[in-house]
């Protein structure tokens, strides 16, 4: 039995390599190959390209990249039809992986789409075009099968792993131990984001505003996991041409990968909008959510009325509540994101939001162990 995998950036990653391990354990002579990271390698995926590759986000940043990643693409399709998989698995980048699924299900081949696109953001009637690349989908939050039952699309809840990977109530001073941070620290956590034009746009912005911080907080920790060494290396170069770089070499203290440790060990949280937000509500930490997209991508993206929700981060979606600060494009600054970010440190996480975090926990659990692997493993042929 064959089954290939496709993930894009680092969070893909981590859900693939959870999807192998359960794979593994109801079918232990698969062979699983494609587009992975480092923990999916671990898991035992074969690896024909790192998921780096299609680690691209934003409408002009694709178009910069768009023949490379066409070329990609083409080599590929015919490497996966070489190896005759009997499942293909594409794990969030819809804008590769759907163009992939489909071409791969026109001509037979089973495909799954892990990580449903937000068709409760972009566009609803997206959720039909997604049925006729995928077989199936699996989604991650439970109000997302219903928007494709109503256009006919075979979706499952499959819970978020980060749900069973984060105890209710984590603790803090184990966090800190296991980092080498003194428990009684004032800690921040920093993620400026894994990809490339996340940390050239956020990572500035970021360090800017730890220097307005350090005005507040002079003994402040500063603890910034890195994805991967690209990043870091990228972070690193941010660090290092910074006009404060003195001070902030002696606050800032680069962590490698360990992003959720480092989240849990902090008083606050500073990070880009995404799957990190949601892990820092996991870890019931006060956060304050930024983001930057290039400025050609967001005017076309307001002029034409692209997106239809007014919350950006995960814990502000699930909860329709503005739980979380969010500070976007022209909001994002180091002014008010230190004013945000001073307040956490200074309040800490109530108890009405610390109730409604674990309201949001709850919610994300899977229906059923493996629930995941069950669902992919339901559209391969029977032994």
């Amino acid at each position: 039995m064959r089954i290939a995998l496709v993930a894009g950036e680092a969070s893909g990653d981590l859900l693939g390599a959870a999807l192998v391990r359960d794979l593994k354990a109801l079918h232990p002579q698969a062979e699983f190959a494609g587009v992975a990271g480092p923990e999916m390698r671990a898991a035992g995926v074969s690896a024909w390209h790192d998921c780096e590759a299609l680690s691209v986000m934003g409408l002009i940043e694709v178009l910069k990249h768009l023949p490379r990643l066409l070329r990609l693409r083409r080599e590929l399709r015919q490497r996966l039809m070489d190896w005759r998989p009997d499942v293909v698995v594409g794990i969030d980048a819809p804008d590769f992986n759907l163009g992939l699924e489909g071409w791969l299900k026109r001509r037979g081949v089973r495909t799954v789409h892990y990580v449903s696109p937000s068709v409760w953001a972009w566009r609803e009637r997206r959720a039909a075009t997604i049925g006729a690349s995928a077989d199936r989908v699996l989604c991650l939050f439970p109000m997302e099968p219903a928007i494709y039952a109503r256009h006919g699309v075979d979706a499952t809840f499959v819970g978020h792993p980060l749900a069973d990977l984060l105890p209710m109530r984590p603790d803090r001073d184990v966090a800190r131990t296991a980092l080498g941070v003194p428990t009684d620290a004032k800690v921040l956590a920093l993620l400026p984001g894994s990809r490339g034009g996340e940390i050239a746009r956020l990572g500035p912005v970021f360090l800017d505003t730890v220097v307005a911080l350090l005005a507040r907080h002079p003994q402040l920790r500063v603890l910034a996991p890195m994805a991967n060494p690209l990043c870091r290396e990228r972070f690193q170069r941010l660090l290092a041409a910074h006009p404060d770089s003195l001070a902030l070499h002696a606050s800032v203290s680069l962590v490698d990968g360990q992003a959720r440790t480092t989240m849990i060990a902090s008083d606050a949280v500073l990070l880009a909008s995404g799957t990190a937000a949601l892990e820092a509500m996991l870890a019931k930490r006060p956060m304050v959510v930024a983001y930057r997209i290039a400025p050609l991508t967001h005017f076309i993206v307001r002029v034409f009325g692209l997106l239809k929700v007014e919350r950006y981060s995960l814990p502000n979606v699930l909860a329709g509540a503005a739980l979380v600060p969010e500070r976007m494009q022209a909001e994002c600054t180091p002014g008010l994101l230190a004013a945000d970010i001073d307040q956490a440190l200074r309040d800490g996480l109530s108890p009405a939001h610390l109730a409604r975090f674990e309201g949001l926990h709850a919610e994300l659990y899977a229906p059923r162990p493996r629930a995941a692997a069950e669902a992919v493993s339901a559209l391969l042929p029977v032994s």
